[in-house]
C-alpha cells in the first residue's frame, strides 16, 4: 500500500473509532471526529482497491453499483463485535438526502438486509429475523456525513415489546403501544418483498414536511407477521433536541449481541 494511503486509513480509522452509539457520544467527542471518515474509508480505500485488484479492503465487500443498481460497501464497524455498516460509494450525506428519493434507492436496505450474514458470521450461527435489525440515524443523532446503515442484533427488550405489539403494526405509520429505549417510535409492518420493491425514504418522506427528513431515524427489524408470513417492522422517531430525543435509531440496536444467548 502506498504511504500516502497508509496515512489516509489511519486517519480514516481514527475518526472511525468515534463512530458508533452517536447518541452517547458527548458533543466536544462527535466535534473533534472527522464527519467524512467513512466517506475516506469507502471513497479513498475500499472503491479503488476493488476497482483496481479486487480487494474491497478494508471493507469486507464492495459492490461498484451499475446503470440499474447502486453501489455499496460494507465495513465491519469498530464498536461491537458483530456491528456491521452498509455506506453508499456515491457521495450521499444521510437519510436527508435527495438522492434517496431517486430510482433503486431500496437498494441499500435490501443489500444491507442480505449482509446479516456477516453478523452471523462473527457469531458461528444465524439468528432469528427478529434479533437482527438496520438503522440509520438522524443528522441529529449522528457523527458521520455520509450515510452508513448500521447492520446488528437487535436489543432482547425491543424484540420482546416488538413481539407484544405486533398485532397493534398495521401498514402505516401509527405510534406503538410502548416507547422504545424510553422513545416513542411509529410503526408500521411490510411484507418481506416490499423492503426490495419499496423505496422506504420515498414512503417516509412522503408523511414529514418538506425539508424535514434530516430530524428522523429509521429502522428496519425482522418480524413474523400477524398471518404467520414474514415481514419487517419499520420503526421512525422524529428527533426533539429539546426533549432530549436525537433520533438516534442505533439506539434499538445491541452491539454487545445479547440475543446470541438465546441461541447457543
Amino acid at each position: 500500500m502506498k504511504p500516502g494511503l497508509v496515512r489516509l486509513l489511519a486517519a480514516a480509522l481514527a475518526g472511525l473509532a468515534l463512530v458508533g452509539a452517536g447518541v452517547l457520544v458527548a458533543p466536544a467527542v462527535v466535534g473533534a471526529a472527522d464527519p467524512d471518515a467513512l466517506w475516506k474509508i469507502v471513497h479513498g480505500l475500499c472503491a479503488p482497491h476493488e476497482a483496481a485488484a479486487l480487494d474491497p479492503s478494508p471493507c469486507a465487500f464492495v459492490s461498484p453499483g451499475s446503470a440499474h443498481q447502486l453501489g455499496y460497501a460494507v465495513l465491519k464497524d469498530l464498536t461491537g463485535e458483530t456491528q456491521y455498516l452498509l455506506i453508499p460509494t456515491d457521495r450521499v450525506t444521510g437519510i436527508e438526502d435527495p438522492k434517496l428519493s431517486g430510482p433503486d434507492s431500496e437498494t441499500y436496505l435490501s443489500a444491507a438486509w442480505a449482509f446479516r450474514t456477516l453478523v452471523f458470521a462473527r457469531l458461528g450461527h444465524a439468528l432469528p429475523a427478529s434479533d437482527v435489525g438496520l438503522a440509520i440515524n438522524s443528522l441529529y443523532g449522528r457523527s458521520q456525513n455520509q450515510l452508513h446503515i448500521h447492520i446488528d442484533c437487535v436489543r432482547p427488550d425491543v424484540r420482546d415489546a416488538l413481539r407484544r405489539d405486533q398485532a397493534a403494526i398495521g401498514p402505516d405509520f401509527k405510534a406503538l403501544p410502548e416507547p422504545l429505549a424510553s422513545h416513542g417510535y411509529l410503526a408500521m409492518a411490510i411484507p418481506a418483498k416490499d423492503l426490495e420493491t419499496t423505496s422506504l425514504f420515498r414512503r417516509l418522506a412522503g408523511t414529514v414536511p418538506a425539508g424535514s427528513m434530516d430530524r428522523e431515524t429509521l429502522v428496519v427489524i425482522g418480524a413474523i407477521l400477524p398471518t404467520g408470513a414474514p415481514g419487517f417492522d419499520v420503526l421512525v422517531d422524529r428527533a426533539d433536541p429539546a426533549g432530549a430525543d436525537m433520533a438516534s435509531g442505533e439506539e434499538l440496536l445491541d452491539h454487545d449481541c445479547a440475543v446470541k444467548a438465546d441461541h447457543p
